[in-house]
């Protein structure tokens, strides 16, 4: 799997949030939450980065993004009772818009941490790795 260690790091730096202040906040909270645990963490990493959206190889636009982890990982926050296709399919969207190989969907608002990593099937390095 491309990234496991800082995917498993991002992913346990939420479980952690989630564990200290449960669900029914506003997502800003996570956010700034997540930051401070991605910072005790030693992850680098840009909050609310305005990103580059892609058609065609050409930009056609912008999209903040909530995180972007190690210059390599999209994380998308949610504060929602269930994620649903929706949400599965837009964080895909904007990993092939971005032209990234692989990002993060977490949401805090449901009872237990819910998380989804999404991969961006038509990226190079996606495609490399499924070859032997």
């Amino acid at each position: 799997m491309i990234y496991a260690d800082i995917t498993h790091k991002i992913i346990g730096c939420a479980m952690k949030v989630h564990s200290t202040l449960g669900n029914g906040f506003q997502e800003v909270i996570y956010q700034r939450a997540l930051a401070i645990e991605l910072t005790n963490q030693k992850l680098s990493f840009s909050r609310e980065m305005e990103m580059t959206i892609y058609y065609d190889r050409q930009e056609i636009g912008t999209r903040r993004v909530d995180f972007f982890v190690e210059g390599k990982i999209m994380v998308e926050l949610k504060a929602i009772i269930e994620l649903n296709d929706i949400h599965l399919a837009q964080c895909r969207n904007y990993l092939e818009a971005y032209n990234l190989p692989i990002g993060l969907l977490i949401n805090f608002g449901s009872k237990s941490l819910d998380y989804k990593r999404i991969y961006n099937t038509k990226h190079p390095e996606i495609i490399n790795q499924k070859q032997p």
